[in-house]
């Protein structure tokens, strides 16, 4: 078991979109692994590569006894309906702020076979999927965050004593 270190808001990684997943080997079968493992923990309901400092698209998810991983995963569906509930971010700890995101979500990947597979989700694991598909795509939940509440969130990170800024 390898519970990986979260990298924290600051860290350049966080803003880069991620390279695809291109050689299915060993080195990609432990990653896949330790992102299993360390989104396990409890309260987490989903890791993007990025988090752990590795530029891939990959991600896990741990929601609603529902546990699993994505590799090069893309939005294919997204409903107009929306939820707006508080969120949060491992990489931004101790942080909630109410996010506005799609209801239902089903987001296209692959598995370590290279064998496509599909998640769809509502409620929690539709805010998970496109929260981490984000991640992978140089986002953050506060990019999303309406003007007031971005504002709120910046100055709690400023005063944080684990920033990287």
């Amino acid at each position: 078991m390898a519970v990986r270190p979260i990298v924290l808001f600051g860290d350049p990684v966080l803003r880069s979109p991620t390279q695809p997943v291109t050689v299915f080997d060993q080195r990609l079968r432990q990653l896949v692994t330790d992102l299993l493992d360390t989104v396990n923990a409890p309260g987490r309901a989903g890791l993007a590569a990025t988090q752990i400092g590795v530029d891939l698209r990959a991600f896990s998810y741990n929601v609603d006894d529902k546990r699993g991983y994505v590799l090069n995963p893309e939005i294919v569906k997204i409903s107009q309906e929306t939820q707006r509930d508080e969120e949060a971010c491992l990489s931004v700890p101790d942080l909630w702020y109410p996010t506005t995101r799609a209801a239902h979500t089903t987001v296209r990947g692959v598995d370590l076979n290279n064998e496509p597979i599909t998640i769809s989700g509502s409620g929690l694991m539709a805010r998970c999927l496109q929260h981490e598909v984000d991640h992978l795509n140089g986002l953050l939940y506060l990019d999303r965050l309406d003007p007031p509440e971005r504002k709120a969130a910046m100055r709690a990170i400023r005063e944080s004593n684990w920033a990287a800024v």
